[in-house]
């Protein structure tokens, strides 16, 4: 997948949001294990909350890739999340959760700009010459245990396992670019780059995760 960014445009890469997902909050919840949800006081909250750390820091005409598990608790909520984002371009990874979307029930799909399970964005935006700055990230929603390019020091982003600020970046040039890492805010391009300039050339060690529980 190829973007090129306008002058002044902004990329910014999200993943897990879960909207509507009743066991994530923590008011709401079934889940034996209360540490593994978010901790507001309605699911409402929690939606609000997801609506507002997007648009706070998205414009209009900047450009989301989310990757994955975009919403949940059905097919509605996945029309009423994005109707909800001010971003008018978005890009899915898709996530296990994003059924619907896979299967573009009612074409549903066409509320983004793209949908891939898997892609390796090759990236452009303007340098302070004449120049296009030039980057290539590995995009899925799980994380992988050796990608393509990593030798060459390509960056891989991921979801899935909603790592907290702590454990987010892997040894290597890998990170889980989740929402529960970040307060629910999406991460710029500039901040992704800076968290992982100096990161080693490095296999991820894949990190246990919520989904080992059986809880979903």
């Amino acid at each position: 997948m190829k973007i090129v960014l306008d002058k002044g445009q902004r990329l910014f890469f999200s993943s897990d949001s879960h909207y509507s997902h009743q066991n994530l909050c923590r008011a709401t919840s079934n889940w034996t294990d209360g540490s593994k949800t978010r901790d507001f006081k309605s699911l409402d909250h929690m939606n609000d909350s997801i609506v507002d750390a997007i648009n706070d820091k998205v414009g209009p005409d900047d450009i989301l890739i989310h990757l994955g598990d975009f919403s949940f608790g059905g097919f509605d909520n996945i029309k009423e999340f994005r109707s909800r984002i001010f971003c008018k371009k978005i890009h899915l990874i898709l996530g296990n959760h994003d059924h619907h979307i896979e299967r573009d029930k009612d074409g549903i799909r066409s509320l983004f700009e793209s949908v891939n399970h898997y892609t390796v964005l090759d990236l452009r935006r303007p340098g302070n010459g004449k120049e296009m700055d030039k980057y290539s990230i590995v995009l899925c929603h799980f994380p992988i245990a050796s990608w393509d390019g990593m030798n060459a020091g390509r960056i891989h982003l991921h979801g899935h396992v909603h790592l907290g600020p702590h454990n987010k970046i892997a040894e290597g040039r890998a990170m889980d670019v989740g929402a529960d890492g970040n307060g629910l805010s999406p991460y710029s391009l500039d901040e992704i780059l800076k968290l992982l300039k100096d990161r080693p050339i490095k296999r991820l060690s894949l990190p246990s995760d919520h989904h080992e529980s059986g809880e979903s």
